[in-house]
């Protein structure tokens, strides 16, 4: 059977970029607020309240934490990397599956507005049929993918990440969409389940190889491509719920990754959470352990509350 050596989950968009670049990335952000909605939102307080030299400082913290995720896979060089992420409306348009699986022998990974060119992945093809059948069976409706056109997978939540943590493209990727733009979406307590059900279908697949899981998204962040028209809450563009986010982190970092299962849809519209699920199904595949590292840092001018985490699986 094959082993989960490691799980890992983190933020992205903003996260991989450098804090001198976030507001003209912001205001692009804002940009396409306002061709959806039609005005141009207001800059949030903590905007204006945040400077440049204490920006770069504790955005160390995040550049630092993503160097660790990229040393250590390239310490334990597993066999395949299984990749969790969203899609915005750029794989699926017309269809949108709320859980889906790539089962192609390779990609190419590109992102509007992120990767300047094309990075060809392999893909573990075998690994991902006995997911997928695994899944299904355990009346998971999953997708599968077969094939992309022109073999691209145009995903800002999988192609940046994956330049950030394996620029070198050695490890084989199972890319894995969970819903999270889109409402309705998956409950929290069906993605743990995902997790779950991932791990199970790790050690009855034939092999020994080493695998990690990857959670791409979050943390809590109200951008223009938010699901505005389902949301009635207090926060407004650019806002961040601190509080839950930290509620979330001290929850991890206890190893009590179960009980974010029992967070509610509601909550995640209402805490600009939707990304969320990418860790929980990273949790539910882990289990209740302590992470090793998991680092946050908020960010009003990156629009998001940043986050990095790793926990070890032990054998």
């Amino acid at each position: 059977m094959s082993k989960l050596v490691a799980g890992m989950a983190s933020s992205h968009a903003f996260a991989l970029q450098e804090p001198s670049s976030w507001d003209e990335h912001r205001l692009r952000n804002r940009q396409m607020y306002a061709r959806r909605y039609g005005t141009l939102p207001p800059e949030q307080p903590g905007v204006a309240e945040e400077t440049d030299d204490e920006n770069h400082r504790r955005y160390e913290r995040i550049r630092d934490a993503f160097g660790f995720l990229r040393r250590k896979l390239e310490e334990m060089r597993p066999d395949a990397l299984i990749f969790i992420g969203d899609d915005q409306n750029e794989n699926f348009t017309d269809q949108v599956p709320q859980i889906a699986i790539y089962l192609g022998e390779d990609f190419l990974a590109r992102s509007r507005g992120y990767d300047a060119e094309s990075a060809r992945y392999r893909c573990d093809p075998k690994l991902a049929a006995t997911i997928f059948a695994e899944c299904v069976e355990s009346d998971i409706d999953m997708a599968g993918i077969h094939a992309l056109p022109d073999n691209v997978l145009m995903a800002h939540a999988v192609g940046p990440v994956l330049r950030m943590v394996d620029p070198e493209a050695r490890i084989p990727v199972v890319p894995i969409f969970v819903n999270a733009i889109h409402v309705p979406a998956p409950s929290p307590a069906r993605c743990y389940y995902l997790g779950q059900t991932i791990r199970r279908a790790l050690e009855r697949h034939a092999g020994d190889g080493r695998v990690a899981v990857y959670g791409s998204g979050g943390l809590s962040h109200f951008t223009g491509g938010y699901p505005w028209v389902h949301y009635e809450g207090p926060f407004s563009y650019g806002s961040i719920s601190e509080e839950f986010d930290r509620w979330l982190v001290n929850t991890m970092e206890a190893g009590e990754g179960h009980a974010l299962a029992g967070i509610s849809n509601p909550e995640i519209i209402a805490n600009g959470e939707i990304e969320l699920r990418s860790w929980i199904t990273v949790l539910g595949a882990t289990g209740d352990l302590r992470p090793e590292l998991l680092v946050y840092e908020p960010f009003y001018r990156g629009i998001m509350g940043m986050g990095v985490g790793y926990w070890n699986v032990p054998a």
